[in-house]
């Protein structure tokens, strides 16, 4: 009970470390969204100023009177610009890292970030005046930096980031109020004001809060979906994991045309007696890694392993219109890296190959406690007695009528070897042979 509970928990572990890491990497991804926005915006800000002042130069004389200021405010864009693209890198790094930013080097970010429309407004106040500094534009900077902080994805900072602005507003509000001897309601105002923006700081980050466990579950679901994948892809074909995992738990199946492939190594046994049982795991899993691969680029899949053989599916659970003749095409090219194969060996082998084409019931079959994906029917049945039928032959490749017909003119090296007797089948079925 102890092992198994420590296995349990080295699992959750890993699981738990692969969703950190793509959690992290979606969080520095929005990081990323979020200052290319704040670079695009002290762009535009500064372009718009340079425009107003081609434009009408007598509203920079009276906002800033005389370029003066406007040069202040161009080198603070600047100088902001410049951070944001340091951050941006900063950011792109540890993306590539797979590293987290600094907690504190967050919330000191956002404390320079912020505190620009606090020192563009104190500017401003000298130039226009207090009251009308504080009714202008620049009070309305706050809130493109409380809305941005929503991709931060984090309830804190966000809140930290409408504390900032609320707290910059209000102290220079405070602060030249109490210079020009501002009566209590223009205080009340300002106050007003700040808190509004503090509200919208926190639902900032009540939002942000929550695409991220948004986030967090989408990944989490796609971390276990891919370990799940992994896991079962190394028994059975991923194809057939994504159609389990797409089927739930539903039972039954659907009636597919497809081509099924039989595949069977000759005199495998005898060879076996002679060597050692890693020997033969290792020449068997040699040969099996080169048909699979031949069999991924034709678009089939293995089914199931059965000891030295196997049974391949065309058209399912992937559906294909030319499944037989991407069986035909795939069982040719195994005789041709079959021969080379052998060439370079001690212990040759020879592979019987059967290959029909029809109707099967193909999906999640089984009991409910255990379930399988497999095909059903007389064609799987006719293509295990087709790859039998090789040794009577003395062939390699043998396929049905079926399929003859579908190869149409690509089949025209089939050899017709007549209507052969079949175990199981009262009347005798049609066999050509390929290869």
């Amino acid at each position: 009970m102890v092992r198994f509970a420590s296995r349990r928990t080295r699992q959750h572990a890993v699981l738990s470390e692969d969703f950190e890491r793509e959690l992290t990497r979606e969080v520095l991804r929005t990081e990323l969204l979020r200052v290319r926005a704040l670079i695009a915006t002290g762009c535009v800000m500064m372009l718009l100023l340079t425009a107003l002042y081609l434009v009408d130069p007598s509203v920079v004389n009276r906002v800033w009177r005389g370029t003066e200021g406007l040069v202040e405010v161009y080198g603070l864009l600047g100088g902001f610009i410049l951070f944001e693209v340091w951050v941006h890198t900063q950011i792109r790094k540890n993306l590539r890292l797979d590293r987290d930013l600094p907690v504190i080097r967050r919330y000191i970010g956002t404390l320079i970030e912020t505190s620009l429309p606090t020192v563009i407004l104190v500017l401003q106040t000298r130039t226009m005046g207090a009251s009308q500094a504080l009714g202008f534009a620049v009070p309305l900077m706050y809130f493109i930096f409380v809305i941005l902080s929503t991709l931060r994805l984090d309830f804190w900072l966000s809140a930290f980031t409408g504390f900032v602005a609320a707290a910059g507003l209000l102290s220079v509000a405070l602060h030249y109020n109490a210079a020009d001897e501002a009566g209590d309601p223009l205080i009340y105002f300002h106050a007003v004001r700040s808190v509004v923006i503090l509200i919208c700081g926190v639902l900032a980050g009540a939002v942000g809060a929550q695409l991220r466990r948004q986030f967090a579950a989408s990944i989490a679901a796609a971390t276990a979906r891919d370990r799940v994948t992994n896991l079962f892809g190394q028994h059975v074909s991923p194809q057939v994991v994504e159609q389990l995992m797409a089927a739930g738990t539903s039972g039954g199946g659907d009636v597919r045309r497809v081509a099924v492939m039989f595949v069977d190594f000759r005199g495998f046994t005898a060879g076996a007696q002679s060597r050692t049982p890693q020997e033969v795991v290792d020449r068997l899993d040699g040969a099996f890694a080169v048909l699979v691969d031949i069999l991924d680029r034709h678009g089939g899949i293995v089914n199931k392993f059965l000891g030295d053989g196997f049974l391949a599916l065309f058209g399912a659970p992937l559906e294909a219109s030319d499944a037989a003749q991407r069986a035909v095409a795939a069982g040719r090219e195994m005789l041709s890296a079959m021969d080379r194969i052998n060439a370079q060996t001690s212990w040759p082998l020879r592979i019987g190959i059967g290959i029909h084409f029809g109707e099967v019931v193909a999906g999640n079959i089984g009991s409910p406690r255990r379930k399988e994906y497999t095909v059903i029917g007389d064609t799987v049945n006719l293509a295990s007695r087709l790859e039998a039928l090789n040794k009577e032959f003395g062939s390699q490749l043998l396929i049905s009528a079926t399929v003859r017909e579908a190869l149409g003119d690509d089949g025209g090296d089939a050899v017709a070897l007549g209507e052969v007797e079949v175990r199981g089948y009262e009347q005798k079925v049609p066999v050509f042979q390929l290869g």
